[in-house]
């Protein structure tokens, strides 16, 4: 009886062993991930649609870290997570990407009228004689005008992404500058009361 017992536990555990053991890699489901990934990028998901397409290119690289480990069931399914996101992510490419140029058409104006406030204040600083280095605004600004042409041209160009990026830049830029500026002119304001 005991033989018995011990026979079948033993059966029992190879058995185990070999279901297993045997198991293979994703192979398939990685390459359809890899494949749809390629897909959404083709299509500018990684840039309209970031985070969908990084979800994917983590569960991508989760799929891969797995497979390393030989842990095949749970690789199997971040694989076929990274398929499913980047395949979400393509349909959303068009109606973000109109989005952000819409964004971008009215950040436009918004960034020329900064500009040409920014080029008052300088002119106002140096009338009250405020202390500001009016060269490096005055290269700031020039820059900006440049930059203004090129976002114009990446948005001619449907580069709709690069054209954003820059205009949030500038903002930014302008936006510290502009500070400095209306602090310099309210000290020699001050100062000469």
């Amino acid at each position: 009886m005991f033989k018995k017992y011990v026979s079948g536990l033993i059966v029992l555990m190879l058995s185990i062993v070999l279901l297993y053991g045997c198991a293979k890699p994703p192979t398939k489901e990685v390459e359809n991930a890899e494949k749809a990934l390629a897909e959404a990028k083709q299509k500018e998901a990684d840039q309209y649609v970031q985070d969908v397409f990084m979800k994917a290119e983590d569960s991508l690289k989760k799929a891969n870290d797995l497979i390393a480990v030989k842990k095949y069931k749970e690789a199997k399914k971040a694989a076929e997570d990274a398929m499913s996101f980047a395949q979400q992510a393509i349909p959303m490419v068009e109606p973000n990407k109109a989005k952000m140029k819409t964004e971008v058409e009215q950040m436009i104006p918004e960034v020329q009228g900064t500009m040409d406030e920014m080029k008052s204040l300088v002119a106002k600083a140096m009338k009250k004689k405020a202390p500001i280095n009016r060269e490096e605004i005055q290269s700031s600004i020039g820059k900006w005008e440049i930059d203004m042409v090129n976002v114009k041209d990446q948005l001619q160009g449907e580069r709709i992404r690069q054209a954003y990026d820059q205009l949030i830049s500038m903002k930014e830029q302008m936006k510290m500058q502009r500070e400095i500026l209306v602090a310099a002119v309210e000290q020699q304001s001050a100062a000469k009361k």
